[in-house]
């Protein structure tokens, strides 16, 4: 009976740590859900994007359960920090600044900025002689913050919590032109709101860009390693590509022309 009884015990000590073994793992994603096409929240309240897409299959090569939540861009990096969420998903882009404060994966595409203007001042050239006088926005916090305080430091520069609200000065005449993603901004003149404007230069990309990418808490070294494999894979089986065409016709993962070559 003795035996038996060690042999139960055994047993139930096996299927305890088995269950705990087999136990999905769950991490938690932010992102800002108002960065078109790449984040945003749809009318029923579900986040959806290009971010979102690549983090769920990730997610999926994890095998993980992840749950998303959205934060105010301008406090998403002290939300990471305070242990709000694990992984930040949201098309920060990697700087040295920034390194100071999170762990970044390996990036999963290239930001190009581009300016855009009103239809009606007709700007072609984003010289720092034609651009006089315009009074430019853009996201506080974007890295196009520091690309207009080196190469426009004397127009006037509006900085906005979220695009959105950069897009409703742009449509009623407040605002002459912004500089941001390229590809957010191609997503907004593709709607009747952007109709007002139009493309205004090149893209370019700043010379220390090192492209976007997932942001960490710099002490989880261990889940950031298991990310960047995680991305490896998806880049190599086309789940990565298959996500890409959804979105974008062109290849994200190839770097632009430098600022400094371009708006010298």
């Amino acid at each position: 009976m003795k035996v038996l009884s060690m042999t139960a015990a055994g047993c139930l000590l096996l299927g305890l740590l088995t269950s705990q073994t087999m136990a999905t793992e769950k991490l938690r994603i932010g992102t800002e859900g108002d960065y078109k096409p790449f984040n945003y929240v749809t009318g029923s309240g579900e986040i959806k994007g290009f971010d979102y897409d690549i983090g769920q299959a990730v997610c999926a090569e994890l095998k993980a359960e992840c749950e998303w939540s959205t934060h105010e861009w301008s406090g998403i990096i002290p939300a990471l920090q305070s242990g709000k969420f694990d992984i930040m998903i949201a098309s920060m882009a990697i700087n040295d600044e920034r390194k100071k404060q999170v762990s970044f994966t390996n990036p999963y595409y290239f930001n190009a900025m581009h300016f855009i203007a009103r239809k009606d001042l007709g700007i072609k050239d984003v010289s720092k002689a034609a651009l006089e006088g315009k009074i430019i926005g853009t996201q506080s916090g974007s890295v196009a913050v520091e690309t207009l305080k080196e190469y426009f430091p004397d127009n006037e520069v509006k900085l906005y919590p979220s695009l959105s609200e950069a897009f409703l000065d742009m449509d009623s005449g407040r605002l002459d032109m912004v500089l941001e993603s390229q590809m957010a901004l191609s997503d907004w003149l593709a709607q009747d709101s952007g109709a007002c404007c139009e493309f205004a230069g090149k893209p370019f990309i700043l010379d220390t860009a090192q492209g976007n990418a997932m942001a960490l808490r710099t002490d989880s070294t261990d889940l950031t390693k298991r990310l960047n494999t995680a991305l490896e894979t998806i880049m190599k089986n086309g789940t990565y590509d298959k996500i890409r065409q959804q979105y974008f016709d062109f290849d994200i993962m190839v770097r632009p022309v430098n600022a400094s070559a371009y708006l010298k």
